[in-house]
């Protein structure tokens, strides 16, 4: 079994990681992108260059860029870029409608958006032009063209005046506790959050994770979880970042496609949520693809069938498989699986704490229950956000005085140690690996024409695990019908927010407190009553 690493990781920020990446790994490659092709050395230089237009820009240390674009090779450099002059990096979810963009935008005051135009057809500047954003100064198409975009190409360009020098002094100013990124998360309250996390404490978080997976120098790492997640991000670039690992970089989940780049590209990590492996495991024709490079997955963010792992194991190759828990607030991590566990472990649980990170499970008297039971999850530790951006009194309901952050998560610990997942306070559900809040949704349902009221629930979906049910009262004398509820969804919010089921009906279950009784609504959706 691989040895556990120690917490000695030099503190330090990104941009001195892509420093440290070039001197170590100079002539590797770093990043594959289509025709774009960096190495280690090569991307320190583009890192230098993008710095020196953000600059030029007149970005200052604490400034907000947003960035609205799919897993492309400038994501990565934008990001470094900006971070190089102690900016702070703003991910937009690609998935996002023109709304959901511009709430994301105004709450974190970002000067800039980075972004693309003609992605899947979508313009997404364009999908902006009925948002009020008064903070955005100028907005840059990283790829494509735009009437409401300067080109990437031509940013950079104002950057040539700026010296390398200035580079390096705003490089060092920026601090391994500074705020590296402002991830936004939805939550009960229906309006996203901005998670706050540093330099130092990402890396750290993540060159546990690296060693604890395996992660080499020699692996070619197909990223296919999106840059806006921590998934795509932490568990992404800046775990290849760390280790000097290839970066490859999969802009649409196609299984044809990355079925096709497993062979060509001789890709051997390739992490994901359960339905990727699922997914790739019921192609057509599986055996005639080479997939013999695969070796490593990690996955997580659902329940797992133990037959999916010696599945995964038996018929795609990976000789590891790991499963692990984690928040936007615990910078992606909290527990994982180890080298070594057995299926029936690595399926059933979300492993155990990363070193020097504490985890327990209390009641609602806050102490914690005994091994076996079920209690809130908590955790404490380096990995824990800063808080959420202007919003000390979400803060402070999340991250008690002794500095247990609250998941709102249900878990059972075993007698080792390994954490279960068994519910979820918020009454989240996930969506394909992706977080699903019923208020986030229920409020914006509040907008759409003819809705009264509106009661959202995750119910059970083969392919994507769980996917959203609305149940909507209509208001009087309205024409709603569920036909138009999911048409409007569809064009206002992030497609696997849209519900799959829309029913209309007369009034909600109501407990004496007149709060909806949503197990009621499970049960009746489920068939049960």
């Amino acid at each position: 079994m691989r040895h556990e690493p120690k917490m000695n990781f030099s503190e330090l920020t990104i941009p001195q990681l892509v420093q440290n990446a070039a001197q170590k790994f100079g002539t590797r490659s770093a990043i594959e992108d289509g025709d774009l092709r960096f190495t280690y050395a090569q991307l320190e230089q583009q890192r230098i260059s993008a710095a020196k237009a953000f600059i030029a820009a007149g970005i200052q240390h604490g400034d907000r860029i947003a960035v609205w674009a799919p897993n492309i090779a400038e994501w990565i450099i934008a990001s470094v870029g900006l971070q190089s002059v102690g900016a702070i990096l703003v991910p937009i979810n690609t998935r996002m409608k023109g709304a959901e963009a511009g709430y994301v935008l105004r709450a974190s005051g970002a000067k800039l958006l980075l972004t693309v135009s003609g992605f899947l057809d979508l313009d997404y500047p364009a999908m902006l032009a009925n948002e009020s954003l008064p903070d955005i100064q100028q907005m840059i198409c990283l790829r494509g063209q735009s009437d409401l975009c300067v080109s990437w190409n031509d940013f950079l360009t104002k950057g040539e005046k700026i010296s390398d020098a200035d580079v390096a002094a705003r490089t060092a100013q920026v601090k391994p506790a500074d705020v590296s990124d402002l991830i936004f998360t939805s939550g009960t309250t229906g309006n996203p959050k901005g998670v706050k996390t540093g330099h130092g404490q990402n890396i750290k978080v993540f060159a546990v994770w690296s060693e604890l997976v395996g992660l080499t120098e020699q692996d070619r790492y197909l990223i296919v979880n999106p840059f806006f997640h921590s998934f795509g991000y932490k568990a992404g670039w800046l775990a290849c970042l760390i280790r000097g690992t290839a970066m490859l970089p999969m802009a649409v989940f196609d299984a044809a496609k990355i079925l096709e780049r497993i062979g060509a590209d001789k890709i051997s990590v390739l992490p994901g949520p359960p339905t990727l492996y699922q997914t790739i495991l019921a192609f057509p024709n599986l055996k005639d693809y080479d997939i013999s490079n695969l070796r490593l997955a990690v996955t997580g963010a659902a329940a797992i069938p133990v037959s999916l792992i010696h599945q995964m194991r038996n018929e795609m190759g990976f000789k590891t498989v790991l499963t692990a828990y984690g928040l936007t607030e615990s910078c992606g991590v909290v527990s994982m699986c180890r080298d070594g566990d057995d299926a029936e472990i690595i399926a059933t649980t979300s492993g155990r704490a990363i070193p020097d990170v504490e985890v327990r499970c209390i009641n609602e008297d806050g102490k914690e229950v005994p091994r076996g039971e079920p209690g809130e999850i908590v955790v404490r530790g380096y990995n824990v956000m800063q808080g959420y951006f202007n919003n000390d009194e979400e803060t402070a309901k999340t991250i008690d005085k002794d500095g247990w952050m609250h998941t709102g998560d249900i878990g059972v610990m075993d007698a080792n140690g390994y954490l279960k997942i068994t519910d979820r306070m918020k009454d989240m559900f996930i969506v394909g690996g992706f977080n699903c809040y019923p208020a986030e949704i229920e409020n914006m349902l509040a907008t759409c024409e003819g809705v009264a009221q509106s009661a959202v629930i995750g119910i059970p979906d083969e392919r994507m695990g769980e996917v959203a049910m609305a149940y909507i009262v209509a208001k009087a004398g309205s024409e709603l019908t569920a036909e138009k509820v999911v048409a409007w969804c569809k064009q206002n919010m992030s497609n696997y927010k849209v519900p799959r089921r829309v029913e209309i009906i007369d009034a909600f279950p109501l407990n004496a407190t007149g709060k909806v009784m949503k197990f009621v609504l499970r049960d009746r959706a489920l068939g049960k009553v």
